[in-house]
C-alpha cells in the first residue's frame, strides 16, 4: 500500500515573499510534492524576476501583489486567489525584513517597521486563511518562519529578535486556539544558511564565516534546500497530531554550547 503522509496533490500554499532564497527553496519542494504554489511580493518587477526562474526551473507558481501588513489588501488579496487558483490550504508565513543596527542607535520608526513585517503581518495572513479554513471545515496548515533569534540573543537585531520571538509565541497562541478546526500551526527555526544576502560573510577567512563554521556542530553553512523536508513534512498529513511546535533547522547549534577554545 502506498504511503501518502508526504502528498500535497490538489492543495494550494501561498508562500509570501517566496521571490528567492529560502521561501523559494520551500515552495518548489512543496510543488514537487503535488502542491499549486501562489507567491506574493509587494514589488512587481521582483515578482516577475521570480516567476520567470520558477517557470525557467520547470515550476508553475501564480503570483500576486499585495502587502502583508495591510489587512484589506490580503483580504483582497486572498480572495482573488480562492477565485483564480483555489483557497488557499497552506501558508508559509516567510515574507520578513531584518535590520542590523545597534539597539541605542535604533530609530523607532525602524524597529516597528521590522515588527510589523515580521510579526503583524503572519498575523493578519494566519487571521484571514484560518477563517476561510474554518469556513470551509477544512482544516489546513500554517508554517511560521521563526528563527533561530526565538531563542537567542545577539547584538544589532534587537528588532527582529523581538519579532521573531514574539511570532514563536503567536505560533504557540494561535495553534492552542484553532486546533479544535483541525489547523496545526507551527514555525520552522532557521540557523544560518547559505543564500545570496549572507554571500559577503562567507567568503573564506571571513571572521564570521570562520565563527559559524566552529559554532555549528555539523561544521557548515545550510543550504536553503535543506528547509525542504521541514516544510513538506509541517505542510503534509506526516504532521496532523503535531502543533504549536519550532522546528529548528539550524545544524545542531541550539543543542551546543560550542567548542572549547582548545578544541
Amino acid at each position: 500500500m502506498k504511503n501518502n503522509l508526504f502528498d500535497l496533490t490538489g492543495k494550494v500554499a501561498l508562500v509570501t515573499g517566496a521571490t528567492h532564497g529560502l521561501g523559494m527553496s520551500m515552495a518548489k519542494a512543496l510543488a514537487d510534492s503535488g502542491a499549486k504554489i501562489v507567491v506574493n511580493d509587494i514589488n512587481p518587477e521582483k515578482l516577475a524576476a521570480a516567476k520567470a526562474t520558477y517557470n525557467a526551473d520547470g515550476y508553475e507558481v501564480f503570483t500576486y501583489i499585495f502587502d502583508v501588513t495591510n489587512e484589506p489588501q490580503v483580504i483582497e488579496g486572498l480572495d482573488l486567489i480562492a477565485k483564480e487558483v483555489g483557497p488557499v490550504d497552506i501558508l508559509i508565513n516567510n515574507a520578513g525584513i531584518i535590520k542590523r543596527v545597534p539597539a541605542l542607535e535604533m530609530n523607532v520608526e525602524d524597529f516597528r517597521q521590522v515588527i510589523d513585517i515580521d510579526l503583524v503581518g503572519p498575523f493578519i495572513l494566519s487571521k484571514q486563511v484560518a477563517r476561510g479554513m474554518i469556513a470551509r471545515n477544512s482544516g489546513g496548515k500554517i508554517i511560521n518562519m521563526c528563527s533561530m533569534m526565538s531563542e537567542l540573543g545577539r547584538e544589532t537585531v534587537s528588532a527582529y529578535a523581538s519579532a521573531k520571538g514574539g511570532l514563536k509565541m503567536l505560533t504557540k497562541n494561535l495553534a492552542t486556539e484553532w486546533a479544535k478546526f483541525n489547523i496545526q500551526v507551527n514555525g520552522i527555526g532557521p540557523g544560518y544558511f547559505a543564500t545570496a544576502q549572507t554571500a559577503p560573510l562567507r567568503e573564506a577567512g571571513h571572521p564570521f564565516n570562520d565563527f559559524i563554521i566552529s559554532r555549528t556542530p555539523a561544521a557548515r553553512w545550510g543550504s536553503p534546500d535543506d528547509l525542504q523536508g521541514a516544510a513538506i513534512f509541517l505542510a503534509s498529513h506526516a504532521s496532523d497530531f503535531v502543533s504549536g511546535q519550532i522546528l529548528y533547522v539550524d545544524g545542531g547549534i541550539l543543542a551546543s554550547l560550542g567548542k572549547a577554545s582548545n578544541e
